[in-house]
């Protein structure tokens, strides 16, 4: 039998182990609690022989809506001398021990579907593309404005996925696509209709399901070590120390620092005020009207 997890919930059937997110009162914001359990079912499934494939999904109305900023076991008192983050090097060492369970999707050798709906924000990205097939729903939301004066994104698979011009006006600007314009980019594998994600999902996992497991294993694997070649895991160990490097820009100190005295909410409410709906459309103009919101085209 499986362990039993707390943040998220585990099940495998007809050939597929479905792992989901299960912090819905937190739009299942990524704490390290949570980060681990994903990272143990994660190495369950590729160790049980009746599964084909993993397909990764959010509980309530979010797939992922980012990382847990609020105050976790790292910083509790049990008697374990623990790192404070208060240097550089400390940072890094926790951007990294995140990144290196999140990357198990990658790393696992059976293949993994991130099934998008809702908000993919900030951690919720760096979880998603380190699936190796994300479908999303049309009116899902994808971005990661977080890096308006948070910090940088440490995982930087966006390169592999939508080459340089997208992953800077996107990941430069914080802005957001839809589901299906992120589709139409190549950010996701495809977008369908909201009532029809499930229905996408699991029929690619059936056509894995009549795949032998090994199979799929050597498939996947040759493709990952094709990227690696072209330098992607490289490029992630980096990607966590820029984004411990940029952690200690004064727009980052200043915004931590608002957020320590004024609360979450008014700090993201001030830092995302001047970009409207922070929306960016992939086909036609960018026409907005006073509130800065994007006009639909007729």
């Amino acid at each position: 039998m499986p362990a039993s997890f707390e943040h998220i919930d585990y099940q495998v059937e007809d050939g597929r182990a479905r792992i989901t997110l299960n912090r819905p009162e937190k739009r299942n914001a990524l704490s390290i609690e949570l980060v681990e359990e994903l990272r143990d079912a994660l190495w369950e499934a590729d160790d049980d022989t009746s599964v084909h494939c993993v397909i990764l999904k959010g509980a309530g109305g979010s797939f992922c809506a980012g990382y847990d900023l609020t105050p976790n076991r790292s910083y509790k008192e049990d008697g374990v001398k623990r790192r404070k983050r208060t240097s550089m090097d400390d940072d890094a060492w926790g951007i990294e021990r995140f990144q290196r369970s999140l990357r198990t999707l990658t790393e696992m050798h059976k293949p993994t579907i991130a099934q998008i709906h809702g908000h993919c924000y900030a951690g919720g990205t760096d979880l998603a593309l380190y699936c190796d097939m994300l479908i999303c729903a049309d009116n899902a939301s994808i971005g990661y404005s977080a890096l308006r004066n948070m910090g940088a994104a440490p995982n930087q698979m966006w390169l592999y996925h939508i080459g340089p011009q997208w992953t800077k006006r996107l990941l430069l600007t914080g802005d957001t696509l839809t589901g299906k314009d992120a589709a139409q980019i190549g950010l996701v594998l495809k977008s369908v209709p909201e009532e029809f994600l499930e229905r996408e999902v699991e029929g690619l996992a059936d056509r894995l399901s009549w795949i032998d497991p090994e199979m799929l294993s050597t498939n996947k694997r040759i493709i990952n070590i094709g990227m690696e070649l072209m330098g992607s895991q490289t490029l992630q160990r980096l990607a966590a120390e820029n984004d411990a490097r940029a952690h200690t820009t004064q727009a980052a100190k200043d915004v931590f620092r608002q957020i320590s005295t004024e609360g979450l909410r008014a700090a993201l409410a001030d830092r995302d005020a001047p970009f409207g709906d922070s929306r960016a459309r992939v086909i036609g103009p960018e026409i907005r009207d006073e509130n800065g919101r994007l006009v639909d085209e007729d």
